[in-house]
């Protein structure tokens, strides 16, 4: 029988992406975070876009706080661009919306990419090999090689560990943890973007190859509805073939709207807000929303 062209078979919201693809699309990206505090507390933000995407920007993603407070900044020793202020008693709102620049292209797929050997690593990848507070390589390295040890080094050996994360892992909200690791995650099977982050950098660790984690927004360009509530996503970045590539186990697929936020060893070094003290999370919302042709948003600065 004869089959239709590829093409016909895809959906409608399929097709039109793949028409416009790479066509640059402007993204409108921001937070509202609400806390509640019984005391003044100092906080730590990482809640910039990266200075990677600076050049996209088309307005700023200027952090507002309700009520107004002093703000300073700083970059953490990965280059991240943070905020520090001290929170008074009672209500704060932290909130930014921008409007960003996005080249509308996939994650790229290099699949002759090869693995370099340690000895010839750059000094600035080593402290990527190393265990970390979420990613205990001491207790999953002969699994690593159990479960990867055959697999063609390079590209293909960290497609097969995103290949295998995302199936052993099931995509559960309800069961986040704050402090779960990769032993934790491998363990129970379940988690968020997060988890399967962190046992995907501790397998490829254990393998010698070095494995970055990635926090920031994550679009729906080219995903059919129904779309998932807003939220901050995480992947990793793996150096092999003498560069950092793109990798992410939760969806497994290349995707499109990706905007960098900071990268880290794992999720404890580009926490959102830390917090030093108690404190309630009162609400939290996300949007990551292409803004239509001839569109101009109002945004609150």
């Amino acid at each position: 029988m004869r089959r239709q062209p590829p093409w016909k078979e895809l959906s409608p919201c399929a097709l039109l992406g793949l028409l416009r693809l790479g066509e640059t699309v402007q993204l409108r990206t921001g937070y509202e975070l609400i806390y509640s505090f019984p005391q003044p507390t100092p906080i730590i933000l990482v809640v910039n876009i990266h200075h990677s995407r600076a050049s996209d920007l088309v307005v700023p993603d200027r952090l507002i706080t309700e009520p107004p407070i002093p703000v300073t900044g700083y970059h953490d020793a990965f280059g991240n661009w943070c905020h520090r202020c001290l929170a008074p008693a009672g209500r704060l709102r932290l909130t930014t919306d921008a409007i960003i620049r996005d080249n509308n292209q996939p994650d790229e797929i290099i699949p002759d990419a090869g693995q370099d050997s340690v000895q010839s690593l750059p000094e600035e990848t080593l402290v990527f090999l190393l265990g970390s507070r979420y990613c205990e390589t001491d207790l999953l390295s002969q699994v690593a090689w159990q479960l990867f040890g055959g697999t063609t080094p390079g590209y293909p050996r960290v497609q097969a560990i995103c290949d295998y994360v995302h199936n052993y892992i099931a995509f559960n909200y309800q069961n986040a943890s704050a402090t779960r690791s990769a032993v934790e995650a491998y363990n129970a099977r379940t988690g968020v973007c997060r988890d399967y982050v962190h046992l995907a950098i501790t397998f490829c660790r254990c393998l010698n190859i070095p494995a970055r984690y990635c926090t920031g927004y994550l679009s729906d360009l080219g995903m059919p509805p129904p779309y998932d509530v807003g939220d901050f996503a995480a992947w990793f970045e793996a150096w092999i073939g003498g560069r950092w590539h793109t990798f992410d186990p939760r969806n497994n697929i290349p995707r499109r709207g990706r905007v960098l936020m900071a990268r880290g060893r794992d999720a404890c070094d580009v926490a959102i807000t830390t917090t030093f003290g108690p404190n309630t999370l009162e609400s939290f919302r996300v949007w990551t929303d292409e803004i239509p042709d001839g569109e101009v948003p109002e945004i609150a600065h």
